[in-house]
Protein backbone atom coordinates (compact mmCIF):
# COMPACT_ATOMS: atom_id res chain seq x y z
CA UNK A 1 0.00 0.00 0.00
CA UNK A 2 2.66 2.68 1.03
CA UNK A 3 4.77 1.63 -2.45
CA UNK A 4 0.88 2.36 -4.33
CA UNK A 5 0.83 5.76 -2.07
CA UNK A 6 4.43 7.05 -3.34
CA UNK A 7 3.66 6.15 -7.03
CA UNK A 8 0.28 8.09 -6.89
CA UNK A 9 2.25 11.00 -5.17
CA UNK A 10 4.39 11.16 -8.22
CA UNK A 11 2.33 10.49 -10.88
CA UNK A 12 0.02 13.09 -9.56
CA UNK A 13 2.90 15.96 -9.33
CA UNK A 14 4.11 14.66 -13.10
CA UNK A 15 0.36 15.15 -14.37
CA UNK A 16 0.21 18.46 -13.46
CA UNK A 17 3.28 20.24 -15.08
CA UNK A 18 1.59 17.87 -18.08
CA UNK A 19 4.20 15.48 -18.40
CA UNK A 20 1.50 12.68 -18.41
CA UNK A 21 -2.16 12.51 -18.90
CA UNK A 22 -4.19 12.35 -15.80
CA UNK A 23 -6.41 9.60 -17.33
CA UNK A 24 -3.66 7.06 -18.03
CA UNK A 25 -2.31 7.26 -13.54
CA UNK A 26 -4.16 4.15 -13.57
CA UNK A 27 -2.56 2.28 -16.36
CA UNK A 28 0.97 3.31 -15.97
CA UNK A 29 0.10 1.94 -12.38
CA UNK A 30 -1.20 -1.18 -13.43
CA UNK A 31 1.30 -2.20 -16.15
CA UNK A 32 4.22 -1.48 -12.88
CA UNK A 33 2.69 -4.32 -10.98
CA UNK A 34 5.40 -7.09 -11.19
CA UNK A 35 8.17 -5.06 -12.16
CA UNK A 36 11.82 -5.24 -10.70
CA UNK A 37 13.16 -2.08 -11.08
CA UNK A 38 12.62 1.66 -9.38
CA UNK A 39 9.51 3.31 -10.70
CA UNK A 40 10.87 6.40 -12.21
CA UNK A 41 13.32 4.06 -14.23
CA UNK A 42 10.42 2.17 -14.99
CA UNK A 43 8.63 5.11 -16.39
CA UNK A 44 11.36 6.25 -18.47
CA UNK A 45 12.25 3.03 -19.99
CA UNK A 46 8.91 1.87 -20.64
CA UNK A 47 6.72 5.34 -21.15
CA UNK A 48 9.43 7.36 -22.53
CA UNK A 49 8.78 10.39 -20.33
CA UNK A 50 12.50 11.95 -20.29
CA UNK A 51 14.63 11.62 -17.27
CA UNK A 52 15.71 15.29 -17.41
CA UNK A 53 12.29 16.49 -17.10
CA UNK A 54 10.96 14.45 -14.41
CA UNK A 55 13.66 15.70 -12.21
CA UNK A 56 13.10 19.19 -12.31
CA UNK A 57 8.94 18.42 -11.76
CA UNK A 58 9.83 16.35 -8.87
CA UNK A 59 12.57 18.65 -7.85
CA UNK A 60 10.34 21.81 -8.01
CA UNK A 61 7.14 19.83 -6.61
CA UNK A 62 8.91 18.23 -3.29
CA UNK A 63 10.91 20.84 -2.59
CA UNK A 64 14.61 19.22 -2.75
CA UNK A 65 17.25 20.75 -4.41
CA UNK A 66 18.10 19.61 -8.23
CA UNK A 67 22.06 18.72 -8.62
CA UNK A 68 23.86 17.58 -11.63
CA UNK A 69 25.95 14.61 -11.59
CA UNK A 70 27.48 14.22 -15.10
CA UNK A 71 30.80 15.68 -14.13
CA UNK A 72 30.54 14.75 -10.16
CA UNK A 73 34.11 12.87 -9.39
CA UNK A 74 32.39 9.37 -7.60
CA UNK A 75 36.15 9.46 -6.19
CA UNK A 76 34.52 11.90 -3.60
CA UNK A 77 32.22 9.99 -2.10
CA UNK A 78 32.84 9.21 1.59
CA UNK A 79 34.67 5.76 1.98
CA UNK A 80 32.91 4.63 5.17
CA UNK A 81 28.95 5.26 3.53
CA UNK A 82 29.51 3.05 0.59
CA UNK A 83 27.57 0.58 1.12
CA UNK A 84 26.37 -2.06 -1.86
CA UNK A 85 23.52 -3.32 -0.19
CA UNK A 86 22.33 -0.11 0.80
CA UNK A 87 22.82 1.81 -2.43
CA UNK A 88 21.67 -0.68 -5.42
CA UNK A 89 18.23 -1.39 -2.54
CA UNK A 90 17.56 1.77 -2.50
CA UNK A 91 18.70 3.29 -5.63
CA UNK A 92 20.29 6.24 -3.81
CA UNK A 93 23.77 7.51 -3.61
CA UNK A 94 25.94 9.19 -0.72
CA UNK A 95 27.60 11.92 -2.43
CA UNK A 96 29.24 14.65 0.39
CA UNK A 97 29.92 14.69 4.31
CA UNK A 98 29.45 17.80 5.55
CA UNK A 99 29.58 18.18 9.16
CA UNK A 100 27.53 15.41 10.31
CA UNK A 101 24.92 15.90 7.57
CA UNK A 102 25.10 13.14 4.62
CA UNK A 103 23.59 14.27 1.26
CA UNK A 104 22.10 12.01 -0.51
CA UNK A 105 21.74 11.56 -4.58
CA UNK A 106 18.24 9.86 -5.13
CA UNK A 107 15.38 10.35 -8.34
CA UNK A 108 12.43 9.22 -6.37
CA UNK A 109 12.05 12.18 -3.23
CA UNK A 110 9.00 9.54 -2.05
CA UNK A 111 11.18 7.13 -0.60
CA UNK A 112 12.00 8.11 2.31
CA UNK A 113 12.65 4.59 3.70
CA UNK A 114 16.16 4.83 2.02
CA UNK A 115 16.66 8.27 4.21
CA UNK A 116 16.18 6.57 7.14
CA UNK A 117 17.71 3.55 6.80
CA UNK A 118 21.09 5.17 5.16
CA UNK A 119 20.93 7.62 8.51
CA UNK A 120 20.38 4.57 10.81
CA UNK A 121 23.30 2.19 9.72
CA UNK A 122 25.88 5.27 9.52
CA UNK A 123 24.92 7.37 11.91
CA UNK A 124 24.73 10.45 10.24
CA UNK A 125 21.65 13.19 9.69
CA UNK A 126 20.74 12.33 5.51
CA UNK A 127 20.30 15.60 3.25
CA UNK A 128 17.89 14.41 0.13
CA UNK A 129 18.84 16.34 -3.15
CA UNK A 130 17.59 14.97 -6.74
CA UNK A 131 18.86 14.17 -9.62
CA UNK A 132 17.99 12.26 -12.93
CA UNK A 133 18.14 8.73 -13.25
CA UNK A 134 20.60 8.52 -15.95
CA UNK A 135 23.00 10.16 -14.30
CA UNK A 136 22.06 8.49 -10.83
CA UNK A 137 22.94 4.99 -12.70
CA UNK A 138 25.63 5.94 -14.23
CA UNK A 139 27.38 7.02 -10.75
CA UNK A 140 26.42 4.70 -8.67
CA UNK A 141 27.78 2.14 -11.28
CA UNK A 142 31.18 3.91 -11.33
CA UNK A 143 31.07 3.83 -7.63
CA UNK A 144 30.29 0.11 -6.91
CA UNK A 145 33.07 -0.54 -9.19
CA UNK A 146 35.56 1.39 -7.82
CA UNK A 147 34.72 -0.05 -4.25
CA UNK A 148 37.37 -2.73 -4.82
CA UNK A 149 40.07 -0.36 -5.11
CA UNK A 150 38.74 2.19 -2.50
CA UNK A 151 41.46 3.15 -0.03
CA UNK A 152 40.31 4.78 3.52
CA UNK A 153 42.78 7.33 4.11
CA UNK A 154 42.23 6.43 8.00
CA UNK A 155 44.24 3.04 7.22
CA UNK A 156 46.80 4.22 5.04
CA UNK A 157 50.23 4.39 6.55
CA UNK A 158 52.38 6.99 6.39
CA UNK A 159 55.54 5.41 4.39
CA UNK A 160 53.53 3.31 2.17
CA UNK A 161 51.87 5.96 0.54
CA UNK A 162 50.74 5.08 -3.23
CA UNK A 163 51.63 8.72 -4.94
CA UNK A 164 55.01 8.71 -3.45
CA UNK A 165 58.39 7.08 -4.69
CA UNK A 166 60.29 6.44 -1.31
CA UNK A 167 63.55 5.19 -2.21
CA UNK A 168 63.99 7.69 -5.30
CA UNK A 169 62.97 10.43 -2.87
CA UNK A 170 65.17 8.78 -0.24
CA UNK A 171 68.08 9.11 -3.15
CA UNK A 172 67.58 12.85 -4.01
CA UNK A 173 67.14 14.17 -0.76
CA UNK A 174 70.52 12.38 -0.01
CA UNK A 175 72.53 13.90 -2.68
CA UNK A 176 70.98 17.28 -1.33
CA UNK A 177 71.87 16.96 2.28
CA UNK A 178 74.70 14.54 2.22
CA UNK A 179 72.96 12.25 4.43
CA UNK A 180 69.52 9.67 4.38
CA UNK A 181 66.38 11.35 5.16
CA UNK A 182 64.27 8.58 5.68
CA UNK A 183 62.76 9.54 8.98
CA UNK A 184 62.03 12.97 7.04
CA UNK A 185 60.15 11.29 4.78
CA UNK A 186 57.79 9.80 6.75
CA UNK A 187 57.76 12.50 9.10
CA UNK A 188 56.33 14.58 5.98
CA UNK A 189 54.01 11.96 4.51
CA UNK A 190 52.13 11.83 8.03
CA UNK A 191 52.03 15.59 8.19
CA UNK A 192 50.10 15.83 5.07
CA UNK A 193 47.78 12.85 5.88
CA UNK A 194 46.93 14.57 9.33
CA UNK A 195 46.06 17.81 7.30
CA UNK A 196 44.11 15.75 4.95
CA UNK A 197 42.23 14.25 7.44
CA UNK A 198 41.58 17.42 10.27
CA UNK A 199 40.25 19.24 6.85
CA UNK A 200 43.03 21.72 6.50
CA UNK A 201 42.88 23.85 3.38
CA UNK A 202 46.47 25.11 3.96
CA UNK A 203 50.30 23.99 5.84
CA UNK A 204 52.76 26.43 6.70
CA UNK A 205 56.02 25.49 7.13
CA UNK A 206 57.89 28.36 8.90
CA UNK A 207 61.64 28.72 9.88
CA UNK A 208 62.59 30.70 12.51
CA UNK A 209 66.66 31.92 13.87
CA UNK A 210 65.54 29.71 17.04
CA UNK A 211 62.60 27.87 15.86
CA UNK A 212 60.44 25.88 13.64
CA UNK A 213 57.09 25.99 13.48
CA UNK A 214 53.97 23.78 11.38
CA UNK A 215 50.59 25.31 11.33
CA UNK A 216 47.64 24.06 9.65
CA UNK A 217 44.73 26.88 8.35
CA UNK A 218 41.24 25.09 9.18
CA UNK A 219 37.75 26.44 8.57
CA UNK A 220 40.03 29.78 7.71
CA UNK A 221 41.91 29.79 11.05
CA UNK A 222 45.56 28.91 11.64
CA UNK A 223 46.66 26.70 14.61
CA UNK A 224 50.50 25.46 15.22
CA UNK A 225 50.24 21.45 15.12
CA UNK A 226 53.81 21.13 15.86
CA UNK A 227 57.31 22.12 16.52
CA UNK A 228 60.56 19.91 14.59
CA UNK A 229 63.69 20.84 15.67
CA UNK A 230 65.02 23.80 14.00
CA UNK A 231 67.96 22.02 12.04
CA UNK A 232 65.24 20.08 10.28
CA UNK A 233 63.87 22.58 8.67
CA UNK A 234 66.43 22.97 5.52
CA UNK A 235 65.81 19.06 5.10
CA UNK A 236 62.40 19.42 5.36
CA UNK A 237 62.24 22.08 2.36
CA UNK A 238 64.13 20.16 0.45
CA UNK A 239 62.33 16.97 0.40
CA UNK A 240 58.79 19.05 0.12
CA UNK A 241 60.64 20.58 -3.36
CA UNK A 242 61.48 17.04 -4.52
CA UNK A 243 57.93 16.26 -4.11
CA UNK A 244 57.05 19.14 -6.12
CA UNK A 245 59.88 19.14 -8.61
CA UNK A 246 61.49 22.12 -7.94
CA UNK A 247 65.11 23.22 -7.79
CA UNK A 248 66.43 21.86 -4.91
CA UNK A 249 69.67 23.84 -5.75
CA UNK A 250 67.73 27.49 -5.93
CA UNK A 251 67.19 28.73 -2.52
CA UNK A 252 67.28 32.23 -3.26
CA UNK A 253 64.34 32.95 -4.99
CA UNK A 254 60.55 32.03 -4.59
CA UNK A 255 59.16 28.94 -6.30
CA UNK A 256 55.99 27.49 -6.95
CA UNK A 257 55.25 23.95 -8.22
CA UNK A 258 52.18 20.95 -7.15
CA UNK A 259 52.19 17.69 -5.69
CA UNK A 260 49.56 14.82 -6.68
CA UNK A 261 49.33 12.55 -3.46
CA UNK A 262 47.71 9.14 -4.83
CA UNK A 263 45.74 7.94 -1.59
CA UNK A 264 45.26 4.98 -3.69
CA UNK A 265 44.80 3.93 -7.61
CA UNK A 266 41.57 5.69 -7.37
CA UNK A 267 42.05 8.42 -5.58
CA UNK A 268 44.67 11.37 -5.03
CA UNK A 269 44.57 14.82 -3.69
CA UNK A 270 46.67 17.60 -4.92
CA UNK A 271 48.66 20.14 -2.89
CA UNK A 272 49.92 23.86 -4.65
CA UNK A 273 53.26 24.48 -3.16
CA UNK A 274 54.80 27.76 -2.73
CA UNK A 275 58.42 28.35 -1.71
CA UNK A 276 59.31 31.63 -0.34
CA UNK A 277 63.24 32.80 0.99
CA UNK A 278 63.38 33.74 4.89
CA UNK A 279 65.71 35.77 7.07
CA UNK A 280 66.21 31.94 8.35
CA UNK A 281 65.36 30.20 5.72
CA UNK A 282 62.93 28.63 2.96
CA UNK A 283 59.19 29.04 4.22
CA UNK A 284 56.96 26.76 2.57
CA UNK A 285 53.33 27.25 1.89
CA UNK A 286 50.87 23.74 0.64
CA UNK A 287 47.20 24.63 -0.44
CA UNK A 288 45.22 21.39 -0.78
CA UNK A 289 43.40 21.59 -3.42
CA UNK A 290 40.19 19.86 -2.57
CA UNK A 291 38.05 18.92 -6.17
CA UNK A 292 34.66 18.37 -4.44
CA UNK A 293 34.19 21.83 -3.40
CA UNK A 294 34.07 22.48 -7.00
CA UNK A 295 31.18 19.93 -7.47
CA UNK A 296 29.10 21.14 -4.38
CA UNK A 297 26.30 22.25 -6.21
CA UNK A 298 24.80 25.85 -5.62
CA UNK A 299 22.05 24.81 -2.92
CA UNK A 300 25.40 23.87 -0.79
CA UNK A 301 27.18 27.32 -1.03
CA UNK A 302 24.62 28.95 1.71
CA UNK A 303 22.72 30.96 -0.54
CA UNK A 304 19.59 32.87 0.95
CA UNK A 305 16.25 32.14 -2.04
CA UNK A 306 16.64 35.55 -3.07
CA UNK A 307 20.35 35.42 -3.94
CA UNK A 308 20.20 32.32 -5.22
CA UNK A 309 17.82 33.00 -8.14
CA UNK A 310 19.62 36.23 -9.15
CA UNK A 311 22.39 34.00 -9.61
CA UNK A 312 21.05 31.70 -11.52
CA UNK A 313 18.95 33.76 -13.40
CA UNK A 314 22.60 35.83 -14.69
CA UNK A 315 23.94 32.64 -15.61
CA UNK A 316 21.64 31.60 -18.19
CA UNK A 317 21.73 34.92 -19.60
CA UNK A 318 23.64 34.69 -23.29
CA UNK A 319 25.70 37.20 -22.56
CA UNK A 320 26.84 39.90 -19.53
CA UNK A 321 29.00 39.95 -16.86
CA UNK A 322 29.37 38.28 -13.34
CA UNK A 323 31.71 39.69 -11.00
CA UNK A 324 32.68 38.22 -7.10
CA UNK A 325 34.37 40.02 -5.20
CA UNK A 326 36.13 39.21 -1.91
CA UNK A 327 39.67 38.82 0.04
CA UNK A 328 41.89 35.81 -0.47
CA UNK A 329 40.19 32.71 0.94
CA UNK A 330 36.73 34.24 0.67
CA UNK A 331 35.74 31.36 -1.81
CA UNK A 332 35.53 33.16 -4.61
CA UNK A 333 36.89 30.42 -6.77
CA UNK A 334 34.30 27.66 -5.83
CA UNK A 335 31.01 30.12 -6.15
CA UNK A 336 32.58 30.84 -10.01
CA UNK A 337 33.12 26.80 -10.33
CA UNK A 338 30.00 26.27 -9.20
CA UNK A 339 28.50 28.58 -11.95
CA UNK A 340 31.11 26.98 -14.46
CA UNK A 341 29.68 23.59 -13.38
CA UNK A 342 26.02 24.68 -13.84
CA UNK A 343 26.71 25.96 -17.60
CA UNK A 344 29.14 23.06 -18.60
CA UNK A 345 27.32 21.58 -21.27
CA UNK A 346 28.21 19.76 -24.35
CA UNK A 347 26.54 22.15 -26.58
CA UNK A 348 28.83 25.32 -24.76
CA UNK A 349 32.50 25.94 -25.55
CA UNK A 350 33.87 27.77 -21.94
CA UNK A 351 37.34 28.95 -21.67
CA UNK A 352 39.03 30.20 -18.73
CA UNK A 353 41.98 32.18 -17.44
CA UNK A 354 43.67 31.17 -14.13
CA UNK A 355 46.73 32.16 -12.09
CA UNK A 356 46.64 29.32 -10.94
CA UNK A 357 44.58 26.39 -11.90
CA UNK A 358 43.51 24.89 -9.03
CA UNK A 359 41.09 22.29 -10.00
CA UNK A 360 40.90 20.56 -13.46
CA UNK A 361 37.32 20.60 -14.41
CA UNK A 362 36.20 18.20 -17.60
CA UNK A 363 35.04 19.84 -20.54
CA UNK A 364 35.95 22.94 -19.71
CA UNK A 365 39.30 24.92 -21.52
CA UNK A 366 41.45 26.13 -19.11
CA UNK A 367 44.48 28.38 -19.48
CA UNK A 368 47.30 28.68 -16.94
CA UNK A 369 49.14 32.24 -17.29
CA UNK A 370 52.46 32.44 -17.57
CA UNK A 371 53.63 36.21 -17.97
CA UNK A 372 57.29 35.10 -18.06
CA UNK A 373 56.60 33.66 -21.53
CA UNK A 374 54.10 36.39 -22.45
CA UNK A 375 50.68 34.56 -22.02
CA UNK A 376 48.84 37.01 -19.29
CA UNK A 377 45.35 37.91 -18.96
CA UNK A 378 44.99 40.04 -21.90
CA UNK A 379 46.45 38.27 -24.40
CA UNK A 380 44.40 34.98 -23.44
CA UNK A 381 41.39 36.74 -23.94
CA UNK A 382 41.84 38.20 -26.88
CA UNK A 383 43.16 34.61 -28.23
CA UNK A 384 39.46 33.15 -26.32
CA UNK A 385 37.70 35.41 -28.64
CA UNK A 386 38.98 34.13 -31.66
CA UNK A 387 37.88 30.73 -30.18
CA UNK A 388 34.33 30.63 -30.92
CA UNK A 389 33.66 31.47 -27.25
CA UNK A 390 30.18 31.12 -25.38
CA UNK A 391 31.57 31.49 -22.06
CA UNK A 392 34.83 32.99 -20.36
CA UNK A 393 36.18 32.85 -17.24
CA UNK A 394 38.99 35.46 -16.26
CA UNK A 395 40.53 34.39 -12.81
CA UNK A 396 40.98 37.92 -11.64
CA UNK A 397 40.53 41.74 -13.69
CA UNK A 398 43.83 43.48 -12.41
CA UNK A 399 44.27 46.13 -14.59
CA UNK A 400 42.92 48.08 -17.45
CA UNK A 401 43.52 46.15 -20.42
CA UNK A 402 41.91 43.10 -18.63
CA UNK A 403 38.96 45.10 -17.79
CA UNK A 404 38.48 46.56 -21.16
CA UNK A 405 38.85 43.27 -22.69
CA UNK A 406 36.43 41.39 -20.44
CA UNK A 407 33.63 43.71 -20.43
CA UNK A 408 34.38 43.99 -24.89
CA UNK A 409 33.49 40.22 -24.52
CA UNK A 410 30.44 40.71 -22.51
CA UNK A 411 28.93 43.34 -24.72
CA UNK A 412 29.83 40.85 -27.75
CA UNK A 413 27.67 38.04 -27.10
CA UNK A 414 29.82 36.19 -24.54
CA UNK A 415 28.82 35.57 -20.95
CA UNK A 416 32.03 36.83 -18.58
CA UNK A 417 32.68 35.86 -14.55
CA UNK A 418 35.30 37.65 -13.33
CA UNK A 419 36.69 38.24 -9.72
CA UNK A 420 38.03 41.75 -8.25
CA UNK A 421 39.50 42.38 -4.73
CA UNK A 422 37.18 44.86 -2.99
CA UNK A 423 35.30 44.63 0.38
CA UNK A 424 31.23 45.31 -0.79
CA UNK A 425 29.70 44.55 -4.51
CA UNK A 426 29.09 48.93 -4.51
CA UNK A 427 32.90 49.37 -4.41
CA UNK A 428 33.46 46.79 -6.72
CA UNK A 429 31.88 49.25 -9.79
CA UNK A 430 33.77 51.84 -8.22
CA UNK A 431 37.17 50.08 -8.40
CA UNK A 432 35.87 49.76 -11.86
CA UNK A 433 35.84 53.46 -12.71
CA UNK A 434 38.85 54.48 -10.62
CA UNK A 435 40.70 51.79 -13.16
CA UNK A 436 39.54 53.71 -16.36
CA UNK A 437 36.39 52.06 -17.52
CA UNK A 438 34.04 54.58 -18.78
CA UNK A 439 31.14 54.51 -16.97
CA UNK A 440 29.23 53.76 -19.81
CA UNK A 441 30.64 50.77 -20.39
CA UNK A 442 30.41 48.98 -16.41
CA UNK A 443 26.62 50.13 -16.43
CA UNK A 444 26.05 48.41 -19.74
CA UNK A 445 27.82 45.21 -19.00
CA UNK A 446 28.02 43.87 -15.35
CA UNK A 447 24.69 41.62 -14.82
CA UNK A 448 25.44 40.99 -11.15
CA UNK A 449 27.88 41.34 -8.13
CA UNK A 450 28.23 39.02 -5.32
CA UNK A 451 30.52 39.61 -2.36
CA UNK A 452 31.76 37.44 -0.08
CA UNK A 453 32.99 35.71 3.33
CA UNK A 454 33.14 32.31 5.01
CA UNK A 455 32.22 31.98 8.31
CA UNK A 456 32.87 29.48 10.32
CA UNK A 457 29.92 27.12 10.97
CA UNK A 458 29.42 26.22 14.99
CA UNK A 459 29.54 22.57 15.77
CA UNK A 460 25.85 21.24 16.37
CA UNK A 461 27.58 18.60 18.85
CA UNK A 462 28.03 21.04 21.27
CA UNK A 463 26.85 24.72 20.63
CA UNK A 464 24.88 26.31 23.24
CA UNK A 465 22.59 29.00 23.33
CA UNK A 466 23.86 32.42 24.02
CA UNK A 467 21.14 34.58 25.74
CA UNK A 468 21.73 38.00 25.09
CA UNK A 469 20.02 41.39 25.72
CA UNK A 470 17.36 42.83 23.10
CA UNK A 471 18.84 46.03 23.93
CA UNK A 472 22.77 44.47 22.73
CA UNK A 473 21.06 42.77 20.02
CA UNK A 474 19.39 46.18 18.48
CA UNK A 475 22.58 47.38 18.46
CA UNK A 476 24.34 44.92 16.85
CA UNK A 477 21.84 45.54 13.68
CA UNK A 478 19.59 42.93 14.23
CA UNK A 479 16.09 43.30 12.46
CA UNK A 480 13.62 45.52 15.70
CA UNK A 481 10.64 43.89 14.89
CA UNK A 482 12.35 40.15 15.54
CA UNK A 483 14.04 41.06 18.50
CA UNK A 484 12.39 38.92 21.02
CA UNK A 485 12.45 36.17 19.11
CA UNK A 486 15.88 35.73 18.18
CA UNK A 487 17.60 32.63 19.63
CA UNK A 488 21.40 32.91 19.45
CA UNK A 489 24.24 30.42 19.75
CA UNK A 490 28.05 30.41 20.67
CA UNK A 491 31.03 27.44 20.55
CA UNK A 492 31.73 25.58 22.63
CA UNK A 493 34.09 22.90 21.61
CA UNK A 494 34.50 19.09 21.66
CA UNK A 495 36.26 16.35 20.06
CA UNK A 496 34.11 16.82 17.07
CA UNK A 497 35.22 19.93 16.29
CA UNK A 498 37.87 22.75 16.35
CA UNK A 499 37.21 25.12 18.90
CA UNK A 500 33.36 24.93 18.93
CA UNK A 501 33.01 25.21 14.96
CA UNK A 502 33.30 22.54 11.84
CA UNK A 503 33.02 23.89 8.33
CA UNK A 504 32.42 26.95 7.34
CA UNK A 505 29.46 28.73 5.45
CA UNK A 506 29.33 31.13 2.69
CA UNK A 507 27.67 35.04 3.77
CA UNK A 508 27.04 36.97 0.21
CA UNK A 509 26.06 40.16 -0.84
CA UNK A 510 24.15 39.43 -4.60
CA UNK A 511 23.44 42.54 -6.39
CA UNK A 512 21.40 42.80 -9.53
CA UNK A 513 22.19 45.84 -11.90
CA UNK A 514 19.32 47.56 -12.12
CA UNK A 515 18.03 50.73 -14.41
CA UNK A 516 18.41 52.99 -10.89
CA UNK A 517 21.83 51.62 -10.10
CA UNK A 518 23.17 52.06 -13.27
CA UNK A 519 21.94 55.68 -13.65
CA UNK A 520 23.83 56.12 -10.43
CA UNK A 521 26.85 54.35 -12.35
CA UNK A 522 26.63 56.90 -15.29
CA UNK A 523 25.72 60.01 -13.15
CA UNK A 524 29.29 59.52 -11.47
CA UNK A 525 27.75 58.43 -8.11
CA UNK A 526 30.44 56.97 -5.55
CA UNK A 527 29.93 53.63 -3.58
CA UNK A 528 27.97 55.12 -1.26
CA UNK A 529 25.43 56.35 -3.48
CA UNK A 530 25.16 52.78 -5.16
CA UNK A 531 25.43 50.72 -1.84
CA UNK A 532 22.28 53.33 -0.24
CA UNK A 533 20.30 52.34 -3.80
CA UNK A 534 20.94 48.62 -2.97
CA UNK A 535 19.48 49.07 0.25
CA UNK A 536 15.96 50.94 -0.97
CA UNK A 537 15.77 47.96 -3.72
CA UNK A 538 15.77 45.25 -0.75
CA UNK A 539 19.34 43.73 -1.00
CA UNK A 540 21.21 42.51 2.11
CA UNK A 541 24.35 43.45 2.12
CA UNK A 542 27.27 41.39 3.56
CA UNK A 543 26.76 42.28 7.82
CA UNK A 544 22.39 41.54 7.14
CA UNK A 545 23.32 37.98 5.08
CA UNK A 546 25.70 37.24 7.95
CA UNK A 547 23.04 37.98 10.79
CA UNK A 548 20.67 36.00 8.95
CA UNK A 549 22.74 32.99 9.28
CA UNK A 550 23.43 33.82 13.31
CA UNK A 551 19.83 33.62 13.50
CA UNK A 552 19.23 30.58 11.76
CA UNK A 553 21.97 28.77 14.05
CA UNK A 554 24.50 27.93 11.53
CA UNK A 555 27.15 30.34 13.32
CA UNK A 556 27.43 32.54 16.16
CA UNK A 557 27.45 36.40 16.57
CA UNK A 558 31.18 36.90 17.28
CA UNK A 559 32.08 34.56 14.22
CA UNK A 560 30.00 37.09 11.87
CA UNK A 561 31.87 40.16 13.76
CA UNK A 562 34.71 38.61 12.84
CA UNK A 563 33.79 38.76 9.40
CA UNK A 564 32.05 41.91 9.23
CA UNK A 565 31.77 44.94 10.05
CA UNK A 566 29.62 46.21 12.33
Amino acid sequence: MKGNHQQASLLSALSKQNLIPLESIDDITADFIGKKIPFIRFLIEDKSIDGNSIAKVLSKSFGHPLIQLSNFDTSLVPEGVRNEKLITKHNALPLYLRGKVLFIAMSDPTNLDALEEIQFNTGYSTELVLCDEKSLQTCIEKVLEDESAALDISDIDADELAGIDVEESRKEDANANGEDDAPIVVFINKILLDAIKKGASDLHFEPYEKSFRIRFRIDGILSEIARPPVSLSSRMAARLKVMSKLDIAERRVPQDGRIKLALSKKKSIDFRVSTLPTMWGEKVVMRILDSSSAMLGIDMLGYEPAQKKIYMEALEQPQGMILVTGPTGSGKTVSLYTGLNILNTQERNISTAEDPVEINLEGINQVQINNRAGLTFPSALRSFLRQDPDIVMVGEIRDLETAEISIKAAQTGHLVLSTLHTNSAAETLTRLLNMGVPSYNVASSVSIIIAQRLARRLCPQCKEEEPLSEMLLAEQGFPADKLADIKLFKPIGCTHCTGGYKGRVGIYEVIKISPTIASIIMEGGNSLDIAKQCQKEGYNNLRQSGLLKAMSGMTSLEEINRVTSA
